[in-house]
């Protein structure tokens, strides 16, 4: 994927890791970078073109497809996280979380497959999380989203590879977003992240791991859950 000369549109482009990226696209060579936001009057960035888009109302997403139909390359960054555990947590702040990162991610794909596929195929970048591959308590329905996100992105470019469409997924640990702004713990720079989304996208990857953190996660997805959780399970009995 060339990202010189494309045209991009990034979803939840008017904060964080989507407002970086939407700079270095840019700053890359990107002819053209529809920001899209819920509420686009929220982007402050020169030389986008904001978008309004709720990525959980496929009326939303139809209509962005219509106004951006010339994209090249679709980054689905927007996602939620309400902190919930799955058995005490609240049912709705699950089902959000479900439905802006697992069905709000497919609602895109399915929206600017044809786009995408009309102008020679193309890429998507979808945004996950190394809690794709591993959870903690009060984190349930978000890594259970994210789990669900990672296997529709493998599944996507299936569906997707006869019609040239480069399909990628970023992984990445704790990084420094209004997401993770109550979590005193090392976070991963924004700018360092997306920059390492970036050139694995331009490279051809298929999956990209942003820090070792996440890495090492991935290396454990063969131990049994007993080791993976050894010290969870110990403290809460």
């Amino acid at each position: 994927m060339n990202i010189e000369g494309s045209t991009a549109l990034v979803t939840g482009a008017n904060r964080g890791l989507g407002r970086h990226c939407a700079t270095q696209l840019l700053e890359r060579g990107a002819t053209k970078v529809y920001a899209a936001a819920r509420n686009p009057e929220s982007i402050d960035l020169p030389g986008v073109i904001p978008v309004a888009l709720d990525i959980t109302d496929p009326a939303s997403v139809a209509a962005a497809a219509a106004l951006a139909g010339d994209v090249t390359l679709l980054v689905n960054n927007a996602g939620v996280s309400h902190y919930a555990g799955l058995v005490t947590g609240e049912l709705d702040a699950l089902r959000n979380e479900m439905e802006t990162n697992f069905w709000g991610t497919l609602h895109m794909i399915r929206g600017f497959a044809p786009v995408l596929g009309g102008g020679g195929g193309g890429a998507i970048l979808n945004v996950l999380s190394r809690l794709s591959w591993l959870t903690y308590p009060g984190a349930g329905g978000y890594s259970a989203s994210k789990a669900a996100a990672w296997s529709l992105t493998d599944g996507v470019r299936l569906d997707l590879a006869s019609q040239g469409t480069q399909v990628t997924g970023l992984y990445l640990s704790a990084t420094d977003t209004d997401m993770m702004a109550g979590w005193d713990i090392p976070k991963n720079d924004p700018a360092d992240v997306v920059r390492a989304a970036l050139d694995g996208l331009e490279a051809g990857r298929l999956e990209i791991l942003a820090d070792e953190d996440t890495a090492a996660t991935k290396r454990t997805l063969n131990l049994d859950p007993s080791e993976i959780y050894a010290d969870l399970l110990v403290a809460a009995g």
